[in-house]
């Protein structure tokens, strides 16, 4: 596979989360930044591979096959962010992009090694699920912070933003993966939250507490 379908699948593997009876055109042509027309030809090159599956009207889904390739470009990309963090002591904000590179790298006994290496690690450092060699998922009990409760004592286990602006105000705000949170108050008016993050109270909006993952 090229790097070009490797990133489709991947993009249709997300999007499948939130639209599990089928991804339409648009919503692909949006995550990718491309014209319609170019997803249509590549939908019907990954088809004809037999990586998708398309429905008039539904839009496409991954085979058992794409589901499997999916998994595997998302493990690599996951392994290469941790790798990054942990041993070359990159900040979360700064590996994605530099992760976007290394998953196309095709050798599966580098992959594996590097699994071993990082003693098999099952979330990225953002707080993701990290595939294993089989494609087995490890699924974390998480919730929303913006569904927690008010008095009640939560710990950060992830971020479902994870762009370079959201992650940097994460960092100037001293939250970051293990971190214990406390709602004191939500407003009821905007949502806003009143949260004390070990000594320090802060207010954060809405925005915010729906991209925090607790438990």
């Amino acid at each position: 596979m090229t790097a070009s379908e490797e990133n489709y699948i991947k993009v249709i593997y997300h999007l499948s989360h939130v639209s599990p009876k089928g991804v339409n055109t648009n919503a692909i042509a949006g995550m990718i930044e491309t014209k319609a027309s170019s997803v249509t030809d590549m939908i019907k090159k990954l088809t004809e591979k037999g990586l998708l599956i398309y429905q008039k009207y539904q839009g496409v889904n991954l085979t058992e096959h794409g589901l499997l390739t999916a998994k595997m470009i998302v493990r690599k990309h996951r392994l290469w962010e941790v790798f990054l963090v942990e041993k070359l002591q990159f900040s979360w904000d700064e590996v994605h992009e530099i992760a976007e590179e290394l998953e196309h790298i095709k050798s599966e006994k580098l992959i594996n090694k590097l699994d071993a290496f990082l003693g098999f690690p099952t979330e990225d450092p953002h707080g993701d699920e990290i595939p294993n060699k089989k494609g087995e998922i490890l699924i974390i009990d998480k919730k929303l912070l913006s569904d927690g409760l008010v008095d009640k004592k939560y710990i950060c286990i992830g971020v479902k933003d994870t762009s370079k602006e959201f992650l940097q105000y994460l960092d100037k705000q001293k939250i970051s993966l293990g971190t214990k949170l406390k709602i004191v108050q939500k407003e009821i008016f905007d949502n806003t939250f009143t949260v004390k993050i070990n000594d320090k109270t802060v207010t954060i909006s809405n925005k915010i507490a729906t991209n925090l993952y607790v438990k």
